[in-house]
């Protein structure tokens, strides 16, 4: 199967992912016309719910984009059926354990590596020869957003066939007693983040981070990140919305 994340990771570059907050076919259809490398939905704090994630799935489908889920939990039905949808990943969130990381990654790998139902209703349709290649396919990226997750990290780092980790930076800081923020400069968090990410490429995994502004990200690469996230459809379009109204109002739109 195709995975133009697979192939960027080859050649040993980072990865920007697309965030699809949005239930709507013609945001994620502008989102798979740029030169992202993968994109993910976002059914945990996102607006999309499963029908609206299977749209999506079918918008962006032939832009060469890895289409990549994040679930509302670790809970094997929602893993599985987006599976089966044609996701060929899944960002689960609040992974705090190596038992919670296994659970995880069992619901994602077909046995012997796992106890995925087979199934793959639309995946087997537009996949050639899915069940054969899911198992390698399918990325795996457990989000690491506690201090529990960051003390428990060597155990679900050790955990088989994880892709690696995506860390959420937002509830990290909340978790560690301060606000929610991405493209942290806190010492603290700066500090935590780069013992999150030598830990993880030790292990040989991949690591992944949210963000909100590319030169953040473009310096997050170079320190070693593999996947890394701008924004979110949400902030973009309200971001330029913003701009626009307040560029006009300062020029003095509507006076005459």
């Amino acid at each position: 199967m195709n995975s133009r994340l697979h192939d960027v990771w080859a050649a040993d570059r980072g990865a920007l992912n697309g965030w699809l907050s949005i239930p709507s076919t013609v945001t994620a259809e502008i989102a798979a016309l740029q030169d992202y490398d993968s994109l993910t939905l976002d059914l945990q704090h996102g607006l999309v719910d499963y029908q609206s994630a299977l749209e999506l799935m079918q918008a962006v489908h032939g832009h060469g984009k890895t289409v990549l889920a994040r679930v509302p939990w670790n809970e094997p039905g929602i893993i599985m059926k987006l599976l089966d949808g044609g996701a060929l990943g899944i960002i689960c969130p609040m992974i705090n354990t190596a038992e919670e990381a296994a659970r995880f990654v069992g619901a994602c790998q077909y046995a012997p590596r796992g106890y995925r139902s087979s199934g793959p209703t639309r995946a087997g349709l537009i996949y050639p020869d899915y069940f054969n290649q899911a198992n390698d396919t399918v990325v795996t990226l457990a989000m690491i957003e506690t201090v529990q997750a960051v003390e428990n990290l060597d155990g679900i780092l050790a955990t088989p066939n994880l892709t690696g980790i995506y860390v959420g930076p937002g509830d990290l800081a909340v978790s560690m007693g301060k606000p929610p923020a991405l493209d942290h400069t806190d010492p603290e968090m700066v500090s935590v983040i780069d013992g999150i990410l030598k830990k993880t490429k030790a292990a040989g995994l991949k690591c992944g981070m949210h963000c909100l502004n590319p030169p953040f990200m473009a310096d997050a690469v170079k320190q070693g990140f593999d996947f890394l996230t701008l924004a979110s459809d949400v902030r973009i379009f309200a971001a330029a919305q913003a701009a626009g109204v307040s560029e006009f109002r300062k020029l003095g739109g509507g006076d005459r």
